[in-house]
């Protein structure tokens, strides 16, 4: 799926049919549960998925995913318990070996159905920095 011909990176190859589906998004009732099933899903009839959130896990950092501020102040986020961080992203775009990711903070209206909100936090990875990501369940994210 990869339009660079010199990549062999599985990672990117998956954002890359992520962020198909995130630009195609609908909902449907059956699917793989995996990351590159082929639908966004996981919803009901009043929601529609919109974004598969993903945690990013850099090669050599162990089990501790990536944790980026969400907003744009100075922040260093050292894991998720830094007031202002989170480790929960959206991928934005795929080019070549690099992915830009919006970064998704908690919902803070607990009676809300959907559990991320979005931020104006982008930031970019080289791909061959990452060594594993997981996807969690499809949502909806409002103002995407």
């Amino acid at each position: 799926m990869s339009n660079n011909n010199n990549s062999n990176n599985g990672i990117a190859e998956i954002l890359e049919v992520i962020l198909v589906l995130q630009k195609n998004a609908g909902c449907a009732d059956s699917a793989l549960d995996s990351c590159d099933k082929p639908i966004l899903g996981g919803c009901n009839a009043t929601c529609v998925c919109n974004t598969r959130p993903i945690m990013l896990y850099l090669c050599g950092q162990g089990n501790t995913p990536l944790s980026m501020p969400t907003t744009k102040e100075n922040i260093v986020c050292t894991d998720t318990t830094t007031e202002g961080c989170s480790n929960v992203f959206r991928v934005e775009k795929v080019d070549c070996n690099a992915a830009t990711f919006r970064v998704l903070a908690p919902n803070p209206d607990e009676t809300s159905l959907y559990p991320y909100i979005s931020t104006n936090s982008f930031f970019s990875v080289n791909l061959d920095c990452l060594c594993c990501i997981r996807c969690l369940n499809d949502t909806c994210v409002e103002c995407v």
